[in-house]
């Protein structure tokens, strides 16, 4: 039993219920979706499956990109396509509608690092101030600024057409829970271990684990080349990787490592950087 849970909290799952398991944990984990009762008691919990659970974290994203694709689609059209402010209403209301089905994790993790940072040079006391639930002056412009880099991205898409807008909803949501992934292996857990949601993926995620994250990224990102050019994906992937990897760096520089709204906050910079980079795509292809 030692030996299969040493193992489980490694690499993904590889049986079909094992890995549904795993699947329904990370809902559970990163939405205000239910997943109570009889069914949670079905999935079970323990640190070593929270770690398993790291592979379909893009998986979450599926559903993410599922909601807001359909919430922006129906605001879209049944507001009228060629009224100017169709695009920023259904830009705004998927927003919320994302936002509530994660409970603003997600921001709240880019909130309290843009506190940390932004508050102090110091590395313990941008630690100490992350862990304040309280939110200051940087947190506060950060998220008003994300979410206002969003909306404004989303309408600007959904006013050059609608599919521009729903593909980038599609692959934004779903890649940018791929790259908080490498966070993970590449740098160690700096947070309070004691309090920590985030202290069971602190450990190394294996090669495998990542394969699996990557494969939920494929689905997605194949339609979207599907129903857009070439460089409007390449260039999404692209803008949006480097927004990844400069927070990555900003992380080891400053604080040596991350910590659990490390993760959010990467996520939450990937899927803007998906965004600019498609709006970016259609600007060079006019």
């Amino acid at each position: 039993q030692q030996a299969q849970t040493a193992t489980e909290s490694i690499a993904p799952s590889t049986q079909p219920m094992q890995a549904l398991r795993h699947y329904l944990l990370a809902v559970q984990f990163f939405t205000r979706i239910p997943v109570t009762g009889r069914l949670a008691a079905w999935v079970g919990y323990s640190p070593a499956m929270l770690r398993a659970s790291a592979a379909h974290f893009p998986g979450v994203g599926w559903l993410a990109a599922a909601l807001s694709c359909a919430v922006f689609a129906l605001l879209h059209q049944g507001l009228g396509a060629q009224q100017p402010l169709a695009s920023l209403v259904a830009a705004v209301l998927c927003t919320v509608a994302t936002v509530m089905m994660t409970g603003g994790f997600h921001e709240d993790g880019l909130a309290d690092v843009a506190d940390g940072l932004g508050g102090s040079y110091d590395r313990e006391r941008a630690l100490d101030i992350m862990k304040d639930s309280r939110i200051g002056a940087f947190g506060a412009m950060a998220l008003v600024l994300a979410l206002l880099a969003k909306v404004s991205l989303l309408a600007l898409l959904g006013a050059h057409s609608l599919g521009a807008a729903l593909a980038a909803l599609a692959g934004g949501h779903v890649l940018s829970r791929l790259w908080p992934l490498f966070i993970v292996r590449w740098l160690p857990h700096v947070g309070d271990t004691a309090r920590s949601k985030s202290k069971p993926l602190a450990d190394q995620i294996s090669r495998g684990a990542l394969a699996a994250a990557v494969l939920w990224c494929f689905l997605p990102l194949a339609l979207v080349y599907q129903a857009q050019a070439a460089m409007f994906l390449i260039a999404s992937i692209t803008v949006s990787m480097a927004a990844a990897a400069w927070m990555g760096r900003w992380f080891a520089r400053r604080l040596q490592g991350f910590t659990g709204d490390c993760l959010g906050a990467t996520q939450q910079v990937g899927e803007i950087g998906f965004y600019l980079g498609a709006a970016l795509a259609l600007g060079a292809a006019r």
